[in-house]
């Protein structure tokens, strides 16, 4: 169980925490299949989000490294922990870190920051994560009078049946983890 979760710097998981690496580790010996794609992958922390209407989403993070591995069994693990956790949705994110913008290299590390650790690249990777297997299939900023700002995510039509339930999961883990507005909706085609 230990080995299905490593926290960063060597902290201690938490009961959550715990509880989703042993569903984890159930998962990986129950099913063959996944055996080879999970026997080297591991979590580095889980979080229980409450959502309207009392219903609860799990968010997983996985080590960014490990982001592709998941990526391969995504769809059959959140199926599996979904049945598990009693209908709880379940969103893969993988850890990614944000450097300040007067952020320093040391001697060993030249360079400017790197583009992919800046704000705006780690929040958009962050949507990506969240909808994945589902394709973005365009972005729209709304500014309303009062100064707010809301963006618009439309997915990929294609996947409507297995994603109709989620979105209103997609925007509040959004939300919880950049403190940004979304709306997820699918394109209207015009005839």
């Amino acid at each position: 169980m230990a080995s299905k979760i490593v926290k960063a710097s060597g902290a201690q998981p938490d009961e959550f925490e715990l509880s989703v690496a042993q569903e984890l580790l159930n998962l990986e010996t129950s099913a063959p299949e996944l055996k080879a794609d999970l026997h080297s992958s591991y979590i580095s922390a889980a979080k229980e989000l409450d959502l309207d209407g009392g219903r609860k989403a799990i968010i997983i993070f996985v080590p960014f490294r490990q982001l592709k591995d998941f990526h391969k069994v995504q769809n059959r693990i959140v199926r599996e922990l979904e049945k598990k956790f009693s209908g709880r949705h379940v969103v893969i994110v993988a850890q990614r870190t944000i450097l300040p913008k007067t952020f320093n290299r040391s001697a060993l590390q030249k360079g400017p920051r790197p583009v992919s650790r800046t704000l705006t690249a780690v929040h958009e990777s962050i949507l990506e994560d969240i909808v994945y297997p589902t394709e973005i299939v365009g972005k729209r900023i709304r500014y309303k009078v009062d100064g707010t700002k809301i963006l618009k995510v439309f997915l990929d039509p294609k996947d409507l049946v297995n994603v109709e339930t989620k979105l209103d999961t997609f925007a509040k883990v959004y939300k919880a983890l950049t403190n940004k507005d979304v709306v997820f909706q699918f394109p209207v085609e015009n005839p």
